[in-house]
């Protein structure tokens, strides 16, 4: 999962030059935002639309960072003095990286490393991705556009062990591909986590009725782990 997402850091240290930042500022947005959907919105509107309208959009990507701090306050206990640290590396990765393992101990462990792990490696591919961004060319030709996506697909794919939790990620999927051309970057996952949403909500407050999809026992049912 870090070497994934770090490898991705290199396409937005070199779109972020090209979007007109220069090296300090680039390398500064990486350490103090660390929250790639977010940084990527604000290069991409702020390159078009002024930094205002940027600022606005990469705040509103990262109120998910705030619900995922929620749950893993309670997930990882942390002492008042780690908090500050913990809200920084509390991300996508790290945050599905935890809650995919079946212990407490587990849990902190995968946390930390992949929080962290993202954390240096990510910044260290900011750094590459602005020096040698003219040398990389298209970031797609090395395939680092879907770097990122893959790592997710991989997280995923093991929890997928009901048939409502099958409809759910499709369901997802379809809205996430149908608003792609017609709203900004990053508004798709943001609307189409609502079907998730909407779901939890309806599962907390009426009756559920789930069957369980046939158990493949593959690697990770062996294991007893998701990750």
């Amino acid at each position: 999962m870090a070497v994934a997402t770090s490898a991705y850091g290199l396409s937005f240290g070199a779109l972020a030059i090209a979007s007109g930042l220069d090296l300090w500022q680039t390398v500064v947005l990486s350490l103090l935002m660390f929250s790639g959907g977010s940084q990527f919105a604000f290069i991409g509107v702020a390159a078009s639309g002024g930094a205002l309208a940027g600022v606005a959009s990469a705040a509103m990507l990262g109120l998910r960072n705030g619900l995922y701090g929620m749950s893993m306050r309670r997930v990882l206990q942390p002492r008042m003095a780690m908090v500050p640290l913990t809200a920084h590396v509390t991300i996508d990765e790290s945050t599905a990286v935890a809650l995919a393992q079946t212990s407490p101990a587990a849990q902190r462990v995968g946390f930390w490393v992949t929080g962290i792990g993202i954390y240096l490696g990510w910044n260290l591919a900011t750094l590459a991705g602005a020096l040698l961004g003219d040398l990389l060319g298209d970031p797609k030709q090395w395939g680092l556009d879907a770097a990122a996506a893959a790592a997710f697909v991989g997280l995923l794919w093991p929890r997928l062990r009901t048939r409502q939790a099958v409809a759910v990620a499709a369901a997802s999927a379809v809205l996430a591909a149908a608003l792609l051309p017609v709203v900004p970057a990053g508004m798709p996952v943001i609307v189409a986590a609502t079907v998730g949403i909407l779901v939890g909500v309806t599962n907390a407050f009426g009756p559920r009725h789930e069957a369980a999809l046939p158990d493949t026992g593959g690697p990770d049912h062996a294991a007893g782990r998701h990750s």
